[in-house]
Parts: C-alpha cells; sequence; structure tokens
C-alpha cells in the first residue's frame, strides 16, 4: 500500500528552525526516518514538502483521484488554510494529520486547526515519532 505523506512550509528548513521545539532533525534525516518506519509497517511512502499552498492542494487533489491515504503536517496551513481543508475533505481514504511538536501546548493562534475536524485522527508532540504512530494507525485503518 502506498501512502502519501505531505509537509507542509517551513517543515524542509528544520535545520534553521529551534531545536527545543522541532527536535535536531533535517528535512532529509526525517524523510529518511519516515521511510524506514513505513518499511517496517509493510508501506511504501511519497513524502514530499512543499512552502506552496497550491501545489499541496494539487497533490491533495491526486491522492483523492488515485485513492491514496494521506499523511498531512500541514504545519502553519494547520491553522488557517480553508483551502487545504476543502481539498483534504476530497479524500475518501485515510487522513492523519500530524505535528512534531503539540500545538496545544504553543502560542494561543496554534490552538486551532482547520484539518482536525475532517482527518481520521491527529497525532502531535512526539517529534519524529509522530510519524511512526501515524504510519501505524494508518495499518489499523486499512484493515
Amino acid at each position: 500500500m502506498k501512502v502519501l505523506v505531505l509537509n507542509g512550509p517551513n517543515l524542509g528548513r528544520l535545520d534553521l528552525r529551534d531545536t527545543s521545539i522541532y527536535g535536531d532533525m533535517d528535512f532529509p534525516a526525517l524523510k529518511k526516518f519516515i521511510e524506514n518506519a513505513a518499511q517496517e509497517c509493510s508501506l511504501e511512502t511519497d513524502v514530499r514538502q512543499s512552502d506552496s499552498e497550491v501545489e499541496i492542494i494539487q497533490w491533495l487533489h491526486e491522492a483523492a483521484e488515485k485513492k491514496i491515504p494521506v499523511i498531512i503536517n500541514p504545519a502553519a496551513f494547520t491553522h488557517y488554510s480553508y483551502a487545504i481543508r476543502d481539498a483534504a475533505e476530497m479524500l475518501t481514504v485515510p487522513l492523519i494529520e500530524v505535528h512534531l511538536s503539540n500545538p496545544l501546548r504553543r502560542e494561543e493562534f496554534r490552538h486551532t486547526s482547520v484539518i482536525s475536524g475532517i482527518a481520521s485522527g491527529t497525532i502531535s508532540g512526539f517529534g519524529p515519532d509522530s510519524y511512526r504512530l501515524a504510519l501505524l494507525a494508518l495499518v489499523g485503518l486499512l484493515k
């Protein structure tokens, strides 16, 4: 089973972000971590990152058309992108929202997710393991 793992703005620059919040992995290391975790779950992943809302929407459209489950870390788009929410709502397969940090332990504006309400589930606050947990949950949802 193929899984699309989408990552939103600034995740491509984890090497420059606050390590106390985002950990010390850069994006290539995070991508490798996700791919290895997927192999352990007998899943094939296509891990992508974009700072472009348009590109993420196009990828969600592709997943909806091909019925590919999605794990998404919408990053800052979590809090306000109704366009990404609407594209994600077109999925007829599982969608799991993930975050490296726990948004509820951060600034007030990060406490609202427009994606959570349409996601199969949300996993946050476990660093890279948020992705591993999402992959495990996805396996369960697909059975």
